[in-house]
């Protein structure tokens, strides 16, 4: 988790940074494009990564095969060029209202993270900062962080990152539809369209095809249970770690899991991070 937070408040602000830069001046060399298509798949490989070290935190809960990490980080790298793209496009042509876009979207999500009740942190303000970043988060890619079916929380998110990213369009069109040097506007913006397309696409037939089934069986309680990561040895003939903050993040991501069995309760284990 703590990658996955340096990833989207430390990296991928300063690769949309890069990007407009790049977009602005309509210079760049072959290894600037290299290291932004590097720090986009690092992107997209810590979202991966996440996700599977979820899985591990659900005993009984299958891993991902290589087949279906493959199509994962896909349609993560893909969904989430579309977003960079934008955001760095009305950066380089508009960089006096990148600041208050942000920040009124960044609101916004907060708000909506709030309203989820999370309970992630020990105390209040730590419940806080978790929110504000995962609102920041959420102002790039999807991120859940409630329990139940994330379905249409999932589908309200892109929605409303579609619609914010029209609305940038829109703005791009109106207003400044031409960049310096030989960077055409209509490219990127069909590029952006395509990748978003096909990444939309490929997240579906993931989901319907390609995702782990959702199966929770609880193991003994037996007292001697302590945070950490699973054994990397077969489960019949080792204790397996419990992390009470990542396990609750896992029944986020994976409702049916928790409605087929009972998990500890919250103060049977002081969870750390």
């Amino acid at each position: 988790m703590l990658r996955l937070f340096e990833t989207f408040l430390e990296t991928t602000p300063q690769l949309t940074l890069v990007l407009a830069i790049m977009l602005q001046s309509g210079q760049a060399e072959n290894y600037q494009w290299f290291g932004v298509c590097t720090s986009v798949l690092s992107i997209s490989w810590a979202l991966l990564d996440y996700h599977q070290a979820l899985r591990t935190c659900l005993p009984s809960k299958p891993g991902l095969g290589w087949p279906a990490s493959a199509i994962y980080f896909l349609w993560n790298l893909l969904l989430l060029c579309p977003r960079l793209l934008a955001v760095a496009l009305f950066s380089a042509l508009f960089p006096q209202y990148v600041a208050l876009h942000f920040l009124g979207l960044w609101l916004v999500l907060l708000l909506w993270v709030w309203l989820q009740r999370t309970d992630f942190m020990p105390d209040p303000g730590s419940e806080w900062l978790y929110r504000v970043t995962v609102a920041t988060i959420l102002y790039f890619s999807w991120f859940n962080v409630s329990e139940g079916h994330t379905r249409g929380r999932a589908t309200i998110h892109l929605v409303f990152l579609l619609s914010d990213s029209v609305l940038l369009v829109a703005t791009w069109v109106t207003y400044s539809p031409w960049l310096p040097g030989e960077i055409s506007l209509r490219v990127c913006l069909a590029v952006g369209g395509i990748c978003f397309l096909a990444g939309l696409a490929v997240r579906l037939s993931y989901y319907r095809w390609l995702h782990p089934s959702c199966r929770w069986e609880p193991d003994p309680v037996d007292g001697t249970r302590v945070d950490g990561r699973r054994n990397l040895f077969p489960c019949e003939n080792h204790q397996l770690l419990w992390n009470r903050r990542m396990t609750q993040l896992a029944l986020s991501f994976f409702p049916k899991a928790k409605d087929e069995g009972v998990l500890p309760g919250k103060g049977e284990v002081n969870g750390v991070l």
